[in-house]
């Protein structure tokens, strides 16, 4: 007996247990990043389109961030070298590359891991699959494949300066 949420179910709390694979196709089968990679690309955004330092205070307000959350966010992303902290009157957190050189992968990578949908896939974390014989002959991973390369294009080419310009044309 597979128990509440079937397959699925056992599938997304294995991921939750393990959090190493940041594409969940989860119980209705679309690909879900986790909260926190959200919380962290809204403030990302944030942050580009004010162009200034922001304190955490004013992120979480204006994103609706849990601040324990967001400092914790902001902690890994300033320890990956994605964003600085300035003390002070004029303190807060700001971007410390130019937005147009930060990929939405990127940020998915530090924050949620290997952009993949089976291991077998993950170029930083390749794992055979346990129930794998033959990957050149498995029809599962040829198909995931094109889905796994089709994100990774997008995210990889899609910019914190494309989303912060989209937020602003969506808010006009």
């Amino acid at each position: 007996m597979v128990g509440p949420g079937g397959a699925w179910g056992l599938r997304s709390a294995w991921l939750a247990h393990n959090s190493i694979w940041s594409l969940d196709f989860g119980r209705l089968g679309r690909p879900v990043i986790s909260q926190k990679a959200k919380y962290a690309l809204r403030a990302l955004i944030l942050l580009a389109r004010d162009g200034r330092s922001l304190t955490i205070q004013d992120i979480s307000r204006r994103q609706a961030i849990p601040h324990k959350f967001l400092e914790q966010i902001l902690l890994q992303l300033n320890h990956h070298g994605i964003v600085y902290s300035r003390r002070g009157k004029e303190g807060g957190y700001a971007l410390l590359r130019p937005a147009d050189r930060l990929t939405f992968g990127e940020v998915l990578r530090i924050i949620d891991g290997p952009v993949a949908p089976l291991p077998c896939l993950s170029r930083i974390a390749y794992r055979r699959c346990d129930d794998c014989h033959d990957e050149a002959a498995c029809e599962i991973r040829h198909v995931f494949s094109r889905v796994a390369d089709a994100t990774r294009a997008v995210l990889d080419k899609t910019t914190i300066a494309d989303g912060a310009a989209l937020s602003v044309v969506e808010s006009s």
